[in-house]
C-alpha cells in the first residue's frame, strides 16, 4: 500500500542534511532556528512535514567527513524539489551541550557544529528530532516564491496530498536508532 498524505507545511534544512535523511544514513536532525525565527527560536510545530533541502549557508566544515561527498550545487535554481515526507518519532530539547554533543554519531554535523547551534543566540539548548522518512514516489518540484525565501523553519505550502513509498528505514532499525539517541541522552556527564 502507498501511503498518501496531506501535506501543507515544509521543513528547511541544508540540502545535504535532507539527502542523508532520505538514504536512511541519518534519521535525527539537531535544530536552533533561522535568523527569521521568533524570539523563541524553533519549535516542533508540525508532526509531519515535507523535507525542503536549501542550499544557503550548506558549510562543509559543518559536516562530519563521511557527509561532505553530499555536497552539490542547487540541481534546479528558482525552483524547489521536495523529496520526502517526514514524521517525528521523538523530539528532545537538549539543555546541556554535553548531551548535545552526545549525539555527533547519529547525523551529519560535527561537534562544532553542534556546539555553535546550541549556543546561538545566547540561548543554550537545541531540539533533536528522530524522523521516519518516506521518499515520495515522485519527488515534489515547485516554484520557489519569495514567500519561500529567507531564514526559517517552516514554510507553508499549497494545500495538497502525497504519495510516498515505505520508510527508508524498518521500524526495527527505527526502533535502535530511538533506543542509541535515548541512551546518549541519559548519560551521565
Amino acid at each position: 500500500m502507498t501511503p498518501t498524505a496531506p501535506s501543507t507545511t515544509a521543513l528547511k534544512e541544508w540540502d545535504t542534511q535532507c539527502q542523508a535523511l532520505t538514504s536512511g544514513s541519518s534519521a535525527l536532525l539537531i535544530r536552533k532556528g533561522g535568523v527569521m525565527e521568533t524570539h523563541a527560536g524553533f519549535e516542533v510545530e508540525h508532526r509531519a512535514f515535507l523535507l525542503y533541502p536549501t542550499f544557503l549557508h550548506q558549510n562543509p566544515a559543518e559536516l562530519r567527513p563521511e557527509f561532505t561527498p553530499l555536497l552539490r550545487e542547487d540541481p534546479q535554481p528558482g525552483r524547489i524539489v521536495l523529496p520526502a515526507l517526514a514524521e517525528v518519532v521523538a523530539v528532545h530539547k537538549v539543555e546541556s551541550l554535553d548531551q548535545a554533543l552526545a549525539l555527533e554519531p547519529y547525523q551529519a554535523l560535527t561537534a562544532g557544529a553542534i556546539e555553535r547551534r546550541f549556543h546561538y543566540r545566547n540561548r543554550p539548548w537545541v531540539h533533536a528530532l528522530l524522523l521516519r522518512v518516506r521518499p515520495l514516489r515522485e519527488p515534489l518540484v515547485l516554484p520557489e516564491t519569495p514567500e519561500m525565501l529567507g531564514c526559517v523553519s517552516w514554510v507553508p505550502l499549497p494545500d495538497m496530498t502525497v504519495e510516498a513509498g515505505p520508510p527508508v528505514l524498518t521500524e526495527e532499525e527505527m526502533e535502535r536508532r530511538r533506543l542509541e539517541v535515548e541512551a546518549a541522552l541519559s548519560r551521565e556527564f
